[in-house]
C-alpha cells in the first residue's frame, strides 16, 4: 500500500489508556522509552511481522531485523516507506529523528545513520510499541 494516504487514528487519551498497558502507553502516547534489554522482542529472532501495538499496521519484518547490540529491536528498513513518519526530536538536548506510526502517530522510537547495508540505517524501536505476528 505504499503511496496511499490513509486517515489518522485518532483517540482520546481515555480510550488510548484502556486499550494498552501503562508501558505501551507510556511509550507510545508519552515519547517514553524502555530500558535497554528489558522490552520484549530485543532478541527475538523469530520470522514474522512487527505491527504498531496500538492500531495494528504493519511497520517491521523479521527480514529487515537485526542485531545492533543495543538492546532493542532493530531494523534497517520499515516494511513500506509510509508504515512510519519521521519527526525532528531535540528532547534531552539532543537532536535526533524520531520514529512514529504513520497511522496512529504512536512514538515507536529513533532511527539513526550507524546502521547496516543496504540503506546504513538503524531503526532502534521500543519492544513496548510493537506486537509481534510470527509467520
Amino acid at each position: 500500500m505504499t503511496g496511499e494516504t490513509r486517515p489518522k487514528i485518532q483517540k482520546s487519551d481515555e480510550e488510548w489508556r484502556k486499550d494498552l498497558t501503562p508501558e505501551q502507553y507510556h511509550v507510545t502516547r508519552e515519547h517514553g522509552t524502555e530500558r535497554a534489554f528489558t522490552g520484549p522482542y530485543w532478541d527475538n529472532k523469530r520470522e514474522g511481522v512487527y505491527r504498531c501495538v496500538a492500531c495494528g499496521r504493519p511497520l517491521f519484518s523479521s527480514e529487515t531485523k537485526y542485531d545492533s547490540g543495543t538492546g532493542w529491536p532493530s531494523f534497517y528498513a520499515p516494511m513500506d516507506d509510509d508504515a512510519v513518519s519521521l519527526h525532528k526530536d531535540q528532547s534531552y538536548s539532543m537532536t535526533r529523528t524520531e520514529v512514529r506510526c504513520a497511522e496512529c502517530d504512536s512514538h515507536l522510537g529513533h532511527v539513526f545513520d550507524d546502521g547496516p547495508a543496504p540503506t546504513g540505517l538503524r531503526y532502534c524501536m521500543n519492544g513496548n510499541a510493537l506486537n509481534f505476528e510470527e509467520k
